[in-house]
């Protein structure tokens, strides 16, 4: 028989003794006298008895609870911290009501303009929502992601929606012939 026999527990245990750390299934000895159950193992008392570890100073293994996540560049608040939260929060309430005005014009029906009008202001009002990202330093929870990402994405969906409001049928108040050259030609 060899010395180098292979081990026969799970790979996870394997690993898990490998690195320092607890596992779930492994039993620990002294997990209720409330320190840690190896020396230099990093296993808090309550969080050993669920299985889940700290990581080690030097280890490369990366703990398993997200303690907290990075605010997007620009997501502060709008206002002072004393100002009551809709002052704190002013952009997005701004862009919010201009859409909310907006998909109400449009649910109305009342006539193919004000339809057109509803939809214009909703295409307005993410293009109104890029420039407050664009210029403003804080904007509270109009940031979403990146200020990149956000004026980009504001931006194609603001000038997409205003496109297809203004070519709305009947009567459009933008007609771009190159597109009804292209769908006779698919059609055709």
């Amino acid at each position: 028989m060899s010395t180098d026999a292979p081990d026969d527990r799970p790979t996870a245990e394997a690993d898990a003794d490998k690195a320092g750390t607890a596992t779930p299934d492994a039993p620990e000895p002294d997990a209720g006298q409330g320190g840690a159950s190896r020396a230099g193992a990093g296993v808090r008392t309550g969080v050993a008895k669920l299985g889940w570890t700290r990581r080690e100073p030097g280890s490369r293994r990366f703990p398993r609870i997200t303690r907290s996540t990075a605010r997007p560049e620009g997501g502060g608040r709008a206002a002072a911290g004393d100002a009551p939260a809709p002052a704190r929060q002013w952009p997005v309430l701004l862009v919010l009501s201009l859409v909310g005005l907006g998909l109400l014009l449009t649910a109305l029906d009342i006539d193919f303009d004000v339809t057109r009008i509803g939809l214009l202001l909703v295409g307005v009002a993410l293009l109104v929502g890029a420039g407050l990202r664009w210029w403003l330093p804080s904007v509270g929870m109009l940031a979403v992601r990146s200020r990149f990402t956000d004026l980009v994405t504001y931006t194609v969906l603001g000038v997409v929606i205003v496109v297809l409001a203004l070519m709305q049928q009947p009567n459009p108040w933008l007609e771009l012939p190159f597109l009804d050259r292209t769908l006779h030609f698919t059609v055709d």
